[in-house]
This record gives C-alpha cells, sequence and structure tokens, in this order.
C-alpha cells in the first residue's frame, strides 16, 4: 500500500465512527426539515453544501481562506440569494 500511511483498527473505527455519526445527524437534520420546504427551496438550499463544508474545513481544521474559496462562495451564494429574492418578488 501507501508506505507513508500508518493504518490501525483503532483509527479506523474512529474514522467510520465519526463518518457515521457526522452523517446521521446531517441527514435527521435534513429531512426534519425537507417537510416545511418546497422541492425548488429545498433544491436551492442544497447547493450552499460545498460553501459550507469549505467554511467548516477553514473554522475547524484552519484551513487558510483563499482567492478561489471567496469567489466560489460568493458565486454560489450569490446565485442563491438571486432565487430566493426572485422567488420572494414574484409572490
Amino acid at each position: 500500500m501507501l508506505p507513508w500511511a500508518r493504518l490501525d483498527r483503532t483509527g479506523i473505527g474512529y474514522a467510520v465512527i465519526s463518518g457515521a455519526i457526522t452523517s446521521g445527524l446531517g441527514y435527521v437534520i435534513w429531512y426534519s426539515a425537507l417537510p416545511g420546504l418546497k422541492a425548488a427551496g429545498a433544491a436551492t438550499v442544497q447547493l450552499s453544501v460545498p460553501v459550507l463544508a469549505a467554511t467548516g474545513g477553514i473554522l475547524l481544521l484552519g484551513e487558510p481562506i483563499t482567492l478561489p474559496y471567496l469567489l466560489a462562495s460568493i458565486a454560489v451564494l450569490g446565485g442563491i440569494a438571486l432565487v430566493v429574492l426572485e422567488k420572494n418578488r414574484a409572490l
């Protein structure tokens, strides 16, 4: 395998448990919020997930804030805002 990778049962167990817990918690939150959203609204909100994940990496892991991150986040969140504002204006 990879000579620099050291795999042990404890590490693999922690990775599986943390992934299952965070994924499970995420699904519980998403599916509890989903009944209150319309299909277009749910699809629009779902587009923010990459920005949230990257922001989590910055806040929790100390990843650097880069220009591509900022530009992509502005583009994604700006697009979501346009959809939300257009829906509100149409009502």
